[in-house]
Formats: C-alpha cells, structure tokens, sequence
C-alpha cells in the first residue's frame, strides 16, 4: 500500500513540516529505507535522526528541526506510531462467511457479520456475537459467550461457560477455562477438588499466546476491560484482575490474587496466592511477590522490595563476592589484632 506524507498527517491530526511525498510502509529509525516513515519517541534514539534514511519522521516539536527528511510533529509519536502501523497491518485469513467446514452446534446462535473459518468448532449453546471472527482450529465450548467483534485466532481454546466481551482478542494456542489446579492429599491419595466456576474477561481484553486462564474453584476468575495480557502467560484459579493492566510474557499469579487497575508486571514476575496488589502498582522483571503491595508502589527483586531499597539491592549484588573477598580480609586482620593484643597483655 502507497499514501502520501500529508495523507497520514491528516488522518492522524499531525503536522507536516518539509516536502511531500509517496511512502511504502514504516520501520525502525536505522532501518527505514527512503520510502518509510519512521518515528522517535526515546530520546537514546536523537543521536539517529541525523542519519536515517527516512522520508519522514513522526516527532515531537523539540525534535523536529533535528529532522533532516520531513517531520511529522506529534504531541505523543508513540502512539501517533502506532496509529499509523495500523494502516498497514495484514490480513490474516483470506476468508468471509461462515465455512459449511465449521462445525457449529445447531443450539448455538451466530450473530450478524461473523466470519467463522473451516474446522472452528462451536458448542452446545454458546452465542458468538456480531462481527467476531473465529479462525480454524479454534475450540469454543457448550454455554459460551462471546462479545461482538472478538478475533479467536487459530487453536485458541475457550472451554465450556467462559463469557468474552466485545474486542476480545484470544490468540494462538490460549487456553481460557482450564482447570484451576486444585488439588487435596487426604489418606496417602491425591484428590482433584472440581472446578466448578467459570472465566469472565471485559472488553478489549487480548490474551497472547499459549497463555492460560484458569477457570474458578467457585465464582469466576475474572479480567478487567482493557488489560493486555503477554504470551505464556499463567493466571490461576479466582484471581480477580482490574482493568488497563499489562502482564507481560511468562508472569505466573497464583490463585484468589487480587490485583487492581493499571497494574504492570514484567517478564517472570511470580506472585504469591491469596495477596491484595493495589492500583497503579509495577513490578520489576523475574520478581517474587510474597506479601500484599500497596497503591502505587513501584519495586522489584525476589524478594519484593520497593523503589528505591530495590535499587541499592539491585546495585550492590554485582559487587557480593569482591565485598566477601574484603570482609574475609578484615576478618583475619581482627583476627592477628586481637592475638597481637592478647600477647601484650601477658
């Protein structure tokens, strides 16, 4: 796909400063051929803008006379980006309709517009709503609902009474209504407690790749509007999770954990079962949450430790074993000193 310069500048509300001309596509400031745009929103990438090869550049107005090509001036370039990639964004799935390959319970109820692709299969009841689009492979089980204009992506599993609401994405190999894993050893045996509940995700929920969502003991687990969730992500049974949150990839929350809005997680971050973590709260990479976190922390490290205790922890483990060396040294000084002193006094 071509457009011009000042095509995208009036679609996205921007300001185009230089000559106008046809582009291709968009890429990254080092990479960008002379028929992409480009954008700069971390100022490590300034040192960039002198040599790339860009024809434009999504920018800020303090950046935009260090733009040698066109500049597109922004009042926030990340997200004027990501506006504009959405114009090229692929098709996945060359296909309308509902496929006579699909396999669609006759109790189950499509809505207006659907697209469901050979060799999706829909359950017993389970109502699909207008616009949505269920891709081959994908599994929806008996007494689902899902909203209007959600995308089940190739071999998602949405299990048996799981709701969706509107936008959903479910991607590849997601799994949504597992089996919380609950289990009881009682006279030498291992008895599988049933999972009885259900899994309830708001709307514009995306759940990445090969991520499970555990369905409740009791109750329901449940997801709030607009959180983002990463690949390989595990949330367990009864965990209770605000909106406009981001997990991201291999995060595991255990079961009954409360977690509010606007919450981040980074990669690894594990938390403990039963803990209230508050609104506006980042955890840092490969942390171990133990306890409950209050509104608004922001901290790291396993254990947990806030802000700026973190930090000096963070900074001080590199020099552990140079420190070890020293204190092994001063130990056996103390060590001469204290039998130099004891001779004395003889």
């Amino acid at each position: 796909m071509k457009m011009t310069l000042s095509s995208l500048a009036s679609m996205l509300g921007l300001t185009l400063k230089g000559e106008d001309r046809e582009f291709s596509g968009l890429n990254t400031i080092t990479d960008a051929s002379e028929t992409e745009v480009t954008f700069l929103s971390n100022p490590r990438y300034v040192k960039f803008l002198k040599d790339t090869k860009a024809c434009a550049v999504i920018v800020s107005k303090e950046h935009a006379g260090d733009v040698r090509s066109a500049a597109l001036i922004s009042d926030n370039p990340y997200v004027d980006y990501a506006r504009a990639a959405s114009l090229f964004v692929r098709e996945q799935g060359e296909f309308s309709g509902v496929s006579e390959l699909a396999w669609i319970h006759p109790d189950a109820e499509i809505g207006k517009d659907c697209v469901i692709h050979p060799f999706a299969r829909i359950g017993a009841r389970s109502k699909v709503g207008g616009g949505t689009a269920v891709f081959p492979g994908a599994y929806i089980g008996e007494d689902c609902v899902i909203g209007e204009s959600c995308c089940i992506w190739p071999n998602a599993v949405i299990l048996a009474g799981v709701t969706l609401g509107d936008c959903c994405v479910i991607n590849s190999g997601a799994v949504i209504g597992t089996d919380g894993f609950g289990f009881v050893r009682h006279s030498g045996m291992m008895f599988k407690i049933p999972q009885i509940g259900t899994v309830e995700l708001a709307d514009g929920v995306d759940v990445g790749a090969n991520s499970c969502i555990d369905r409740s003991a009791l109750g329901a687990t449940s997801i709030g509007d607009s959180t983002k969730i990463d690949n390989l992500v595990q949330i367990g049974h009864n965990v209770k999770m605000g909106e406009q949150c981001l997990i991201i990839s291999q995060v595991g929350i255990s079961g009954s954990t409360k977690v509010g809005d606007r919450v981040t997680m980074a990669g690894q971050a594990g938390i403990s079962g039963h803990l209230n973590i508050g609104d506006d709260v980042t955890i840092g990479p490969q942390a171990g949450v133990p306890k409950d976190i209050a509104d608004g922390i922001t901290g790291g490290g396993s254990p947990f430790m806030e802000g700026s205790h973190y930090m000096r922890v963070a900074a001080t483990m590199p020099k552990l074993h140079e420190m070890n060396k020293k204190i092994a040294q001063l130990e056996k000084e103390i060590d001469r000193l204290k039998a130099l002193f004891s001779q004395e006094e003889k």
